[in-house]
């Protein structure tokens, strides 16, 4: 049974020679550890419903998190659930490609948008439109684990992304691969750069305690957030430690990975293992705590989709030190150091600058800040928006 609910007032009608545009979201993907995705298509979805030209239901299996319904926006969208959960791979494909676009269909909506990369191309009447993030799972595919679930990616992006009427992504760089990758034409592709947001008011552990549970010391914290994957490059973080000043850290949070155990070991070959701390996991709470008690911010990586984490550091006024790679000049802008990670005298000095020189590092907060306010979810839905309308043109 498909379970209904709408949140929308009389306000929401479409009354002849209107504007607005009935979408529906594909947010069958969403569970409670959905990930980076998982929060994009969170925060789209609440930027497109406070609009005033979107009439917005989202599709949900029954593993939507527990409180998506209980965001501030949640009352100006409907919600339609279906019967099925992401562990049953039959039935959800059945949803995704079949029961979606059906309803999508049948309750003649204007666009069906499927924000996780995938999703159904076929649906009568209605334009389909995909957000495809990044191609780094092709790109550096070998360095996942799972092979299955990588070749079902390509299987399916292949199928489905070179089909859509519109495919939505972050970033310039991630356009161009997509266009290359899975032979989209570039015309067709339309950037929507992500939406940075910080509650100023969010809980935080006290520095202090901190400090003592990861042993961290007195001296200045370097913090990386970022997967521990090879494409990360957080050995040029590891091998810079010997040559900044006494007492540094570097903080390396997120799950445990194969490439982990490889950072230790190099950790431990170069006499800097007590300089490096790996929390497997940390709560919200423990991560506003590590952001604010950090010296800088780095991201040495060679892939990004986007990059949000730079932009979450500067938001917090973190003075932000990352590569010159794919999408990260996009982001950081004049705002922050850029270093090739192949050259580590390069990922050392930019370090040991943010550090040490206090009149740089002030320049680069005040500029971070700026910067991180130029990035807003209304903007990401203002250009989503705008993709709606270009699909529908050639929707005949």
């Amino acid at each position: 049974m498909v379970l209904e609910r709408s949140g929308l007032g009389a306000d929401s009608e479409r009354g002849p020679g209107s504007l607005m545009l009935k979408v529906g979201l594909n947010m069958l993907f969403l569970g409670e550890e959905a990930g980076g995705v998982g929060r994009y298509a969170t925060e789209i979805a609440g930027a497109l419903a406070e609009r005033g030209d979107v009439e917005l239901t989202l599709f949900t299996s029954r593993d939507e998190p527990l409180d998506l319904r209980l965001q501030p926006w949640a009352r100006r969208a409907r919600f339609t659930q279906l019967p099925v959960s992401r562990s049953s791979r039959v039935g959800y494909l059945a949803a995704t490609f079949g029961a979606v676009p059906a309803l999508a269909a049948a309750r003649r909506f204007d666009v069906l948008h499927s924000p996780a990369n995938v999703g159904p191309v076929f649906c009568p009447g209605v334009a389909c439109v995909i957000t495809v993030h990044d191609m780094i799972w092709m790109r550096a595919g070998e360095q996942w684990d799972d092979a299955q679930a990588r070749e079902a990616m390509r299987r399916s992006s292949q199928m489905t992304v070179p089909r859509a009427r519109r495919v939505i992504t972050d970033s310039e760089s991630s356009a161009e691969d997509i266009c290359s990758m899975l032979g989209v034409e570039r015309a067709r592709i339309d950037v929507a750069p992500l939406g940075v947001r910080i509650d100023p008011g969010a809980a935080a552990t006290p520095e202090a305690e901190l400090r003592e549970r990861l042993s961290l010391g007195q001296g200045p914290v370097i913090l990386c957030v970022a997967q521990k994957r090879p494409y990360k490059r957080q050995d040029t973080l590891i091998r810079a430690l010997a040559s900044l000043p006494a007492g540094t850290q570097l903080v390396l949070p997120g799950a445990a990975t194969e490439f982990e155990g490889e950072l230790r070991a190099l950790a431990s070959d170069l006499g800097v293992a007590a300089q490096v701390t790996f929390p497997d996991w940390v709560s919200e709470a423990d991560l506003e705590g590590l952001y604010r008690l950090s010296s800088c911010f780095a991201l040495p990586s060679e892939l990004e989709g986007f990059g949000l984490p730079v932009l979450e550091a500067m938001a917090r006024g973190l003075p932000v030190a990352c590569s010159d790679r794919t999408s990260l000049p996009e982001v950081a802008g004049q705002a922050a150091l850029l270093f090739d990670p192949d050259d580590q005298a390069a990922v050392t000095r930019s370090l040991a600058e943010l550090i040490e020189d206090q009149a740089l590092r002030t320049r680069l907060i005040a500029a971070g800040l700026e910067r991180a306010e130029q990035f807003t979810w209304a903007c990401t839905a203002e250009a989503t928006v705008a993709s709606y309308r270009k699909a529908l043109e050639g929707n005949g």
